[in-house]
């Protein structure tokens, strides 16, 4: 890959095409509409682009994780629901209110001081083995005069290890009906599924479903039943070379030493930018369609990869992740390499890179 007009030296290509994609691919396999989570800036991603992309597939509304989300959500001109799934306190109530926002509650006294605010619609959050957020799915008679006084628009859980086949996804779903048949009345709108619940079962049992990381490029074990393509493509440009002789070392702490005449490229991008340290000697990278390694310790602003036998030049354009040619470098690749989970490498991802929606 070779951009040589453009004059950025390191940013993330955004193929907002790909991520309608996957949700459709979502929509199809679910048969039922989508609730995307676009919290923590979609992901990394650029939750303006990415709000305004997904507005064409068949949506129940947005996720956010706080209410300044859910209002920046609002500002982009969505008029559907916006849930904010983590537990709100008194002092958000009003922010809440002021923007037609969802609120997610389990605690009796949340619930009651939510309505005796003048808050609208909320829904019901039931623990099933997360034990994060919302009532336990064996204690639902603790809110069941809250919800007789106050009727929740709807009730949901969330699943711990949707990715993986050790029956916890059936085990938390069974919970999860349980907890619904102790209520007083039945929501109208129920929902359980994640990113993996969707891609490995077909169709949904509820509502709707509320997919995140898939919709971003990242799939679901090699248990699911549909893959998504990848959104994200880190780039950098090479900015130096250098012809390292055998014995010579790279970068900081001497912890690559050549044991053959070598080519080192100097690229744009350091853990500064979101590629992480503990990618040093690790992380592999695209340069014309062929994988090149990270020599040495990744600096804040740069990063050197062994690119000898590969023909380059400065202002030629490194892949850091996502695809290059027919090499793909994946989130998960990435994830792997430095010991984090792919959500991690996708919003840890700094403001520092332009983000460049297409």
């Amino acid at each position: 890959m070779n951009r040589s007009s453009d004059p950025l030296r390191a940013w993330i290509d955004i193929d907002l095409g790909a991520l309608v994609r996957n949700g459709e691919r979502l929509a199809r396999h679910a048969a039922a509409p989508l609730l995307p989570m676009v919290k923590a800036d979609a992901y990394g991603l650029g939750v303006g682009p990415v709000v305004r992309a997904l507005k064409s597939l068949p949506l129940q509304g947005f996720g956010v994780a706080t209410a300044s989300e859910g209002m920046e959500v609002r500002a982009l001109g969505v008029t559907r629901p916006v849930l904010v799934f983590t537990p709100v306190l008194p002092l958000d109530f009003a922010a809440l209110r002021d923007a037609n926002l969802t609120p997610c509650l389990g605690d009796p006294a949340a619930i009651g001081a939510w309505t005796a605010a003048g808050g609208g619609a909320w829904h019901l959050a039931i623990d099933t083995g997360m034990q994060r957020a919302g009532i336990r799915w064996d204690r639902v008679a603790d809110v069941a005069d809250a919800v007789r006084a106050h009727p929740p628009e709807g009730a949901f859980t969330h699943f711990h290890s949707a990715e993986s086949d050790d029956g916890s996804l059936e085990c938390q779903e069974q919970r999860f009906r349980e907890a619904l048949a102790a209520l007083p009345a039945l929501p109208p709108q129920l929902h359980a599924e994640n990113s993996g619940a969707i891609a490995r079962r077909s169709p949904s049992a509820w509502s709707f479903v509320r997919p995140g990381v898939f919709l971003y490029g990242v799939g679901s074990g090699a248990g699911a039943a549909i893959h998504p393509e990848p959104v994200a493509h880190v780039r950098a440009r090479i900015v130096d070379l250098h012809d390292v002789h055998v014995g010579e070392s790279v970068s900081y702490g001497a912890s690559w030493t050549a044991a053959v005449p070598s080519r080192i490229a100097t690229v744009a991008a350091g853990y500064a930018d979101g590629y992480r340290r503990s990618l040093g000697n690790a992380g592999t990278a695209l340069l014309h369609g062929r994988r090149v390694r990270v020599a040495g310790t990744v600096t804040m602003d740069m990063t050197m990869f062994d690119v000898t036998g590969v023909p380059c030049g400065t202002g030629d354009i490194v892949t850091l992740m996502g695809r290059d040619a027919d090499q793909l470098v994946t989130a998960e690749d990435v994830g792997a390499a430095c010991g984090l989970s792919p959500y991690e490498v996708l919003t840890g991802l700094r403001q520092r890179l332009p983000r460049v929606a297409a």
